[in-house]
């Protein structure tokens, strides 16, 4: 219903004056994760806090129409985003919890406490220290004044480490106070569940007998269908990295949430699975032996794995130099080896598989800058600051 550019007008002016007049419903916390696609991240991991330890809150998320058989085989409380529940319950709720930005018609109402968490350690320049916007829709100066009118909504924003503190506050040009917790979504990373690790390997139907290579890339802005669904071809040959490893390892394909298409690996068979709508890439780092990603922020986390990284940038020059810019000299500072073409790519899985860090000492210094608010307690931090307990 949305679509009709008139009835989205009048419900978003009702959802503004509902916010306004209604009152808040008191302990209502409303969670969503990824434009309400997804039960994840950071909004999942306040959620499972909360529900364990805070049982006077009533906790629910909103969820987007194409995940509610998620949420319902998962028994998690939600309501479908932009109906008319949603519409005189959202506004009123006396919290939110997000890790993307809200539409721009979604204005926190005054008595309501907006925790954005966000969704990763940036590597590559983002809001407002982006020079140039390369994204379909929207100019630089629009996204601009969109991202700093979003940021005024922000009761509180979660920083995982100093680092991103800095940049975020910077980025965002938000003003308010900023959560120094850590991760929510990272507590997981510090109890390996043998367990649990089985379970999701079943749920996979992944051999016992083979190891796990976890291949999580990011999104190129220019590269898109339309605003907000974005391309991705893959630079390597899958058939090839079978034939060499097929025996050794299956293949996780994790896509970004921004990128629409739809992968048909049937003709591979068992060695990759696509994986991009697995609800928690949490669960896929915890099983993986080794990760290889490009510019996506999933390194960062995957680092408190102390587990091995490989880096498939085969267009560093003009991401770094024309696309985004980086924040680090990821040349000098990755904790792992960087590639650019398929024949390195191919041998440094198997030197790593077998070897482990590309360079230990420069992992470890990697680790210290950027994981040093990871201990497992950042949930419990951010509760504690934000409902006083």
């Amino acid at each position: 219903m949305l679509n009709n550019k008139t009835f989205k007008k009048y419900f978003a002016k009702a959802f503004r004056f509902i916010g306004r007049k209604a009152p808040r419903i008191k302990n209502l916390v409303i969670f969503e994760s990824f434009h309400g696609k997804r039960y994840s991240d950071n909004p999942r991991a306040i959620y499972e806090y909360m529900k364990e330890h805070n049982p006077e809150y009533k906790l629910i998320w909103s969820v987007d129409k194409g995940s509610i058989p998620m949420f319902e085989e998962m028994g998690v409380p939600y309501m479908k985003r932009f109906t008319l529940k949603w519409l005189f319950t959202f506004p009123r709720a006396q919290y939110w919890i997000n890790n993307v930005r809200y539409p721009k018609w979604m204005t926190r109402p005054k008595d309501t406490t907006y925790v954005q968490t966000w969704h990763g350690t940036p590597l590559k320049k983002l809001g407002t220290d982006i020079e140039e916007v390369h994204m379909p829709g929207t100019k630089t100066k629009k996204y601009r004044k969109n991202i700093i009118a979003e940021s005024k909504n922000w009761s509180y924003l979660v920083a995982p480490n100093p680092y991103t503190e800095e940049i975020l506050g910077r980025a965002f040009h938000f003003k308010g106070p900023m959560i120094q917790s850590g991760y929510p979504r990272n507590d997981a990373l510090q109890h390996e569940d043998p367990a649990k690790i089985a379970k999701i390997r079943k749920s996979l139907n992944i051999p016992d007998n083979k190891k796990i290579v976890l291949y999580a890339p990011t999104w190129r802005d220019d590269q898109f269908f339309k605003k907000g669904k974005y391309k991705f071809q893959f630079q390597f040959d899958i058939q090839k990295l079978k034939e060499q490893y097929g025996d050794d390892f299956v293949l996780l394909a994790r896509m970004h949430y921004l990128v629409s298409e739809n992968f048909d690996f049937s003709q591979y068979g068992d060695f990759i699975k696509d994986v991009s709508n697995y609800y928690d890439i949490a669960d896929l780092y915890l099983i993986s032996d080794l990760l290889i990603t490009d510019y996506s922020s999933v390194f960062f986390d995957y680092a408190i794995l102390n587990r091995p990284i490989i880096f498939y940038m085969y267009d560093l020059e003009d991401y770094r130099d024309r696309l985004r810019g980086f924040y680090i000299d990821i040349e000098a500072d990755a904790p792992g080896k960087i590639v650019q073409n398929e024949q390195d790519l191919f041998e440094e899985i198997g030197r790593s598989l077998k070897e482990g860090h590309y360079s230990q000492d420069q992992f470890n210094r990697f680790n210290e800058k950027f994981c040093v608010w990871e201990d497992g307690k950042a949930s419990e931090r951010l509760v504690k600051q934000v409902f006083g307990k």
